[in-house]
C-alpha cells in the first residue's frame, strides 16, 4: 500500500446488534490477512470495570478516570486488568448499562482515541462497530453499513444466548435490542447511524459467506479506485 493515512486503509463495518457485524468482519479480515477490532467490545470492557468497581454508570467523571487507568485488551480473548472478562462483557448486566456508559462525550473521546491508535500501529484494519464510518475512522477506504429484521436480529442475539448457556426470550431480545437501538442513535455524541458513502447490506434473508463475498468485491473495488496495493 502507499503513504496514505492508516485510517485510510481501514475497511469500517457498522450496524446494530445482531446485523452480524462481528462475524462478518472477522470472515473479512481472514480474508484480507487483516487483524480485526470489535470496537463495542471495547465499550462493554469499559462497563465491565464500571460494574466491577461499582461506579455509576451516570457518573461521567470517574467513568472517564476509570478508562484512563485501566487496561483493556480486546482480541481474541477480552482482558481488563489482565483478567478475562470475555464472556462476562456479553453478560446481561453488561448489556443493560453498555448504552448508558458509552454516550459519555468524554469518555468516547478516550476510547476512540485508543481506536485510532489500534488503527495507526497496524496501518489499518478492519474495524466493527457503531460509528466507525463516522467518527473513528472517516476516511476509511470502505465503509459498509449492515442491517436486518428487528425479528432476525433478536433470533440472532438468542442463538449467542443460548450458546453461553443464559435462556433469554426472543420477544425480550427484540425489546432490549429495540432500547438500546434508540439510545445509541439518539445520543449526542457518535450517534448510531450510517456515514453518506456507505454501502448498505441488508443481511437479513442472506448467508454469512454471501455477504463475506460481496463486502470483499468493494474492498477490490475500493483498493482498484485508490490505486493502492
Amino acid at each position: 500500500m502507499n503513504t496514505k493515512s492508516p485510517t485510510s486503509r481501514v475497511v469500517a463495518i457498522d450496524g446494530p446488534g445482531g446485523s452480524g457485524k462481528s462475524t462478518v468482519a472477522k470472515a473479512v479480515g481472514v480474508a484480507l490477512g487483516l487483524d480485526v477490532l470489535d470496537t463495542g467490545a471495547m465499550y462493554r470492557a469499559v462497563t465491565y470495570a464500571v460494574l466491577r468497581d461499582g461506579i455509576d454508570p451516570s457518573d461521567e467523571d470517574a467513568i472517564a478516570a476509570l478508562v484512563e487507568r485501566t487496561k483493556i485488551i480486546v482480541d481474541d480473548r477480552v482482558l481488563v486488568d489482565g483478567v478475562d472478562a470475555t464472556e462476562a462483557i456479553r453478560g446481561p448486566e453488561v448489556t443493560a448499562a453498555v448504552s448508558a456508559v458509552s454516550a459519555h462525550p468524554r469518555v468516547r473521546v478516550i476510547v476512540v482515541g485508543q481506536q485510532r491508535a489500534w488503527i495507526a500501529e497496524r496501518s489499518g484494519g478492519v474495524v466493527e462497530g457503531r460509528d466507525i464510518g463516522t467518527v473513528v475512522a472517516p476516511d476509511a477506504m470502505l465503509k459498509v453499513f449492515l442491517d436486518a429484521s428487528e425479528e432476525v436480529r433478536a433470533r440472532r442475539r438468542q442463538g449467542d444466548e443460548l450458546a453461553a448457556d443464559r435462556e433469554v426470550k426472543v420477544e425480550q431480545l427484540r425489546a432490549d435490542m429495540a432500547r438500546r437501538d434508540h439510545l445509541d442513535s439518539s445520543r449526542a455524541m457518535s450517534p448510531l447511524r450510517a456515514a453518506v458513502d456507505a454501502v448498505r447490506i441488508d443481511t437479513t434473508d442472506r448467508a454469512v459467506e454471501e455477504v463475506v463475498s460481496e463486502v470483499l468485491a468493494l474492498v477490490s473495488e475500493a483498493v482498484e479506485v485508490s490505486g493502492e496495493q
